[in-house]
This record gives structure tokens, sequence and C-alpha cells, in this order.
């Protein structure tokens, strides 16, 4: 299978995904083209409240597709200060532009935690490595 790696943003090994809006501040959140594959169609996206606090790791959202049930893990700490409402009428526009449909917006607490997260690079490493295994 042949996956999308953005270049302009950062992984976790949950497969969620951070740009940093620099202009503002905030970090930009989702899951990668990978995690939207092995879900198939989505088909609901709970939102979290705006205001709302997540650490790194936490889990801070669920995206349901015909398959199953996911959790969505915070990849940086901070409070959420905006929510994509256009995915609750849209929830597929994660499937069809995982890397433009953002899911939160964080004001994050400590941007170097981008640095225990993964490039493109490293993260197509890590997907390759973890088809290889059979995960």
């Amino acid at each position: 299978m042949a996956y999308k790696f953005d270049p302009n943003v950062r992984y976790a090994k949950t497969h969620d995904w951070v740009r940093v809006d620099a202009e503002r501040g905030l970090a930009v959140c989702g899951i990668s083209d990978f995690a939207q594959h092995a879900l198939s169609d989505v088909v609901y996206v709970e939102l979290p409240d705006v205001g709302t606090e997540v650490s790194q790791g936490d889990v801070y959202t669920t995206v349901e597709s015909v398959k199953a049930a996911e959790e969505v893990f915070a990849p940086v700490s901070g409070e959420i200060v905006a929510v994509n409402a256009a995915l609750e009428d849209e929830p597929e526009a994660l499937n069809s532009d995982p890397y433009g449909a953002w899911i939160i917006k964080v004001q994050p607490a400590d941007l170097s935690q981008l640095d225990a997260l993964m490039d493109a690079a490293a993260y197509e490493a890590f997907v390759a490595a973890e088809e290889a295994g059979g995960h």
C-alpha cells in the first residue's frame, strides 16, 4: 500500500500527526493517511470540547468507521482552542484528505514535545516496519 506522508507534520507512533501553525502558535492535530486506511470508511468523529486540557499521549477523541471505533491520541499537551466542526457533517473528510481534515487545534504547553515525534521519513520507515511485522 502506498500511503501519503506529509513532510510538514510530525508523527506519533499512535498514527496521529501535528503541524504547528507558526503564525498563530497553534498545534493542528489529526490522523495519518495510514490510520485512515486502517479504519476504512469514517462515519463519525466525536469532537472534544473547546477548553479541554490534553496531555501528550492521552486519548482526546474517538473516530468511528464501518469497521471499528478507534481512540485518537494527543501528539502534544495543551488546551484545545478549536475543533473541526465540519467533521460532524463530513467525517469522511478524514479519509479523503487526512492532512487537510484536522480534528483539533491546541494551544501547546511545550513545543519541545515535538522533538519526541517522528518526521515524515522516520514515520514512513515506522509504518513499513509495522506492516512487515504484521501489526
